[in-house]
């Protein structure tokens, strides 16, 4: 074990500012103890998300985020200590960690991960992301919220993310016509060429409303929004009748200054097309994890669902690893290698 334990800091909160480097801060403690019904962690894999900034801005589904504390995040972790019967040393678990080598926990809190029912050659990342919060945010937020049938026009926001990703992949499983909204041609060229989407229209573009409409002539049956603002307006205006929309996130509205105004069409259009919209997060469905688990599996096993992962080196790249993701630098689920 080393002597140290290095932490980024968020060192003040951004106000009303983008996120940057000087609102972080390295720094070192001494590594913790684990008291009663406790366990020492060690952090492997910091998982990076949209929320991460999301917190900053005030109390969510967790506490808001302060200035001079250890910025907060997930992490694959390794049990170095354990005073609970259940964890040992060595045992993988997820635990919120933040953005440190070593935390204390409450055992109570933790389970062991399956790395054992990963299948042969599969890497322990896999564990984070299709098979974690970003797997089964797209499995339940489509599949529960969003309800698609086959033959039915799946449209989802940020369509190269760790969510996105996996949402589309799905919808095409079930039998679905996917379109894809992400940044830049280069990103839509992989939707389309790599991972099997029908179409995926550039919100950057200045013709993006545009595009978008010729991309679905006849409307679309269910949107997955991970964006809100001026994307999610747009789609709402191309939704049929009777449509369902699941609300997993709202990423043009963390980062900056807040939009002008929110989406046009509300409640106008909910209530003239008839339209569903549910927003959830991935622990409200804690009770169908293992079903869903074994169907994410059985998909990557046949190669129907392809994993992406954007693994950067080093915990000191954290800050600049989480500014990127939020100005769209990465595909598929982003994590940091802690050493």
């Amino acid at each position: 074990m080393a002597d140290g334990n290095r932490q980024i800091l968020l060192d003040r909160l951004p106000q009303g500012d983008k996120l940057g480097p000087e609102h972080f801060r390295l720094a070192e403690a001494s590594v913790p103890s684990a008291g009663a019904g406790e366990v020492l962690l060690r952090t492997r894999y910091i998982s990076l998300d949209a929320a991460n900034r999301a917190w900053m801005q005030g109390a969510t589904y967790r506490s808001a985020l302060e200035g001079g504390q250890v910025m907060a995040g997930g992490a694959l972790a390794e049990v170095i200590q354990s005073n609970v019967s259940h964890l040992a040393p060595g045992d993988t678990v997820f635990a919120d960690t933040g953005w440190q080598d070593y935390a204390v926990a409450p055992g109570a809190r933790l389970e062991k991960l399956p790395a054992a029912n990963l299948a042969e050659g599969e890497p322990v990342t896999h564990l984070m992301s299709v098979y974690g919060v970003a797997g089964l945010t797209a499995y339940f937020g489509l599949l529960e919220c969003g309800r698609p049938k086959a033959g039915e026009t799946v449209v989802v926001s940020a369509a190269a993310g760790s969510v996105g990703s996996i949402v589309g992949q799905i919808a095409k499983i079930k039998g679905c016509r996917v379109v894809g909204i992400a940044g830049g041609a280069e990103k839509g060229r992989w939707l389309t060429d790599e991972l099997g989407f029908d179409a995926a229209v550039d919100y950057k573009s200045p013709e993006f409303k545009r595009l978008l409409r010729a991309e679905v002539p006849d409307g679309v049956d269910v949107y997955f929004d991970n964006t809100g603002g001026a994307v999610f307006e747009a789609v709402l205006f191309a939704m049929k009748n009777f449509g369902r929309i699941a609300c997993c996130g709202a990423l043009s509205q963390y980062d900056g200054a807040p939009p002008a105004h929110g989406p046009r069409g509300i409640p106008g259009l909910i209530v003239t097309k008839r339209l569903t919209l549910r927003g959830f997060v991935v622990m409200d469905f804690d009770t169908q994890r293992e079903a869903a688990l074994k169907d994410l599996a059985g998909w990557v096993a046949s190669g129907q669902l392809k994993v992406q992962e954007d693994i950067i080196d080093g915990l000191e790249n954290t800050p600049a690893a989480l500014i990127g993701l939020l100005n769209g630098e990465n595909r598929g689920k982003r994590m940091v290698k802690v050493r």
